[in-house]
């Protein structure tokens, strides 16, 4: 794979800037893990449409039948807005949520972060844009029409005190030259971060992995692991991740990834082709990881 080196200009430009931020076999559950496992998921909901043949009301009890079935203990969504945002609260209780519209407050699609309340504690949360100015809400500047950000959240584990950045995002689906930057805007960020910590990188990023250089740029010289790769179990063998509401194809497309630095053991991944009367909660699959974090106890 090529290697992909940033400019140290960008980064230093970018951490300046933010630095002052402070169906499916879940049987996915039945490898062994232990109290250091985290189960992650990251899911592009669709927004939630009130237009048949897939309007959010018929779509929503099968979403949250998916992600209970799953059991995931931190997800990450992509495109849901405030009410279908508020919708799920109401249907997962024992989840809560992070989030800020991408044109602001409660506007717009969400990169919403839903975790485990008995499992993960927030330590620190933030947002920005990928643009060139990163810190303006609902800033676009390289090309694309879609503004695009990212969610972050400083996690602590209830059960072993350990922690962990979790990062979600939604690349934009038009511009290529975009999704190069916004590429090296993450990884710009993750090099502000306590080098100590992992970090867990998920989202939709509307590239084929191993095919763009969008994803070589984060996973060039082995910054970021893609969890498919390392994962010691897989499920869903040659699955895309878009379904477009229609059918599942086997083509090898995942262009919605889980990403980790610092984190070595992955004992599983999984694209779940979870659906029910024919009909799929969303058009795209979710994808789970079932993560091993080091243990952070000498620290």
């Amino acid at each position: 794979m090529k290697m992909c080196r940033l400019r140290t200009s960008v980064l230093w430009v970018f951490a300046a800037s933010l630095l002052g931020f402070a169906g499916v076999a879940p049987a996915a559950q039945s490898h062994e893990t232990t109290s250091s496992t985290l189960c992650v998921m990251t899911y592009n909901l669709r927004f939630a449409s009130p237009k048949p043949p897939n309007a959010w009301p018929d779509r929503r009890p099968l979403v949250r039948e998916c992600i209970e079935l799953v059991n995931p203990d931190v997800l990450g969504t992509q495109e849901g807005v405030y009410t279908q945002l508020k919708d799920l609260a109401v249907d997962l209780p024992q989840f809560d949520w992070i989030g800020l519209g991408r044109d602001g407050g409660s506007k717009g699609e969400f990169m919403a972060v839903f975790y485990r309340k008995s499992r993960l504690e927030p330590v620190a949360f933030d947002h920005f844009w990928l643009s060139d100015t990163p810190r303006v809400i609902g800033s676009s500047t390289w090309g694309n029409s879609n503004r695009r950000m990212v969610t972050w959240v400083r996690f602590r584990d209830r059960i072993t005190q350990n922690e962990v950045f979790f990062i979600n995002t939604h690349f934009d689906h038009e511009v290529q030259s975009a999704r190069e930057k916004s590429s090296e805007a993450v990884r710009g960020f993750v090099q502000t971060l306590d080098p100590s910590l992992p970090v867990i990188l998920v989202g939709d990023f509307n590239a084929r992995a191993g095919a763009n250089k969008s994803y070589e740029i984060l996973t060039g010289d082995t910054f970021f692991h893609d969890t498919w790769i390392t994962a010691s179990q897989r499920q869903g063998e040659g699955l895309a991740t878009f379904n477009g509401f229609k059918a599942l194809a086997k083509d090898g497309s995942r262009i919605d990834w889980i990403l980790t630095r610092g984190i070595t053991k992955v004992l599983k991944s999984s694209i779940v082709d979870f659906t029910k009367e024919g009909k799929f909660p969303s058009d795209h699959l979710p994808v789970v990881a079932w993560l091993e974090i080091p243990n952070q106890s000498t620290r």
